[in-house]
């Protein structure tokens, strides 16, 4: 009952949707929830999981669901504009990425035009950016600065060393 309050609370003081918290999850003070999608049940975070690094759904889609007991440290960044499901049990080191589109168009006008709209009207709510869901099993483990790329799921248990580029799913 108070975590629900307190996302009302932070929804109210902040003007705009934030996240869903389940009973015992933290935002830490350096936590980023960046949240384009008018509606705070795009981005949820499960029981006792903490939150210090930053979670972004773009406008024209995305969806991130962090399962309990999840850490995800200083400086990680979770951006979605399709799907991103996070088991639980899992840890993300700091500065770890995890990315389900190519988070600009390819192609340099249509960069230049989604720059030039976020910067006067905000993230447009029609683009193409090839999403690709990413799906992190139970119990795994992201390593400091390491990169998870659309497409990718990454099995139960596995553990992914600092500063990989992951670009395949990885299942044992």
């Amino acid at each position: 009952m108070v975590q629900a309050n307190l996302g009302f609370l932070a929804k109210s003081l902040l003007g705009r949707p934030t996240c869903q918290l389940a009973q015992g999850a933290k935002l830490g003070r350096k936590a980023r929830i960046l949240n384009a999608r008018q509606s705070s049940e795009h981005i949820r975070v499960g029981a006792n999981s903490f939150i210090g690094g930053e979670l972004f759904v773009f406008a024209h889609g995305g969806d991130i669901e962090i399962g309990s007991n999840c850490y995800v440290d200083i400086g990680a960044r979770i951006w979605s504009g399709g799907s991103i499901k996070i088991g639980n049990n899992v840890v993300i080191g700091p500065g770890a990425n995890i990315f389900d589109n190519h988070t600009h168009p390819l192609r340099a006008q249509e960069r230049h035009d989604q720059i030039r709209s976020i910067f006067t009207v905000g993230h447009p709510k029609q683009i193409e950016l090839a999403e690709r869901p990413v799906v992190i099993g139970d119990g795994a483990h992201i390593g400091a600065g390491a990169i998870i790329l659309r497409g990718v799921e990454i099995g139960p248990n596995v553990i992914v060393a600092p500063g990989s580029v992951i670009s395949r799913s990885i299942i044992i």
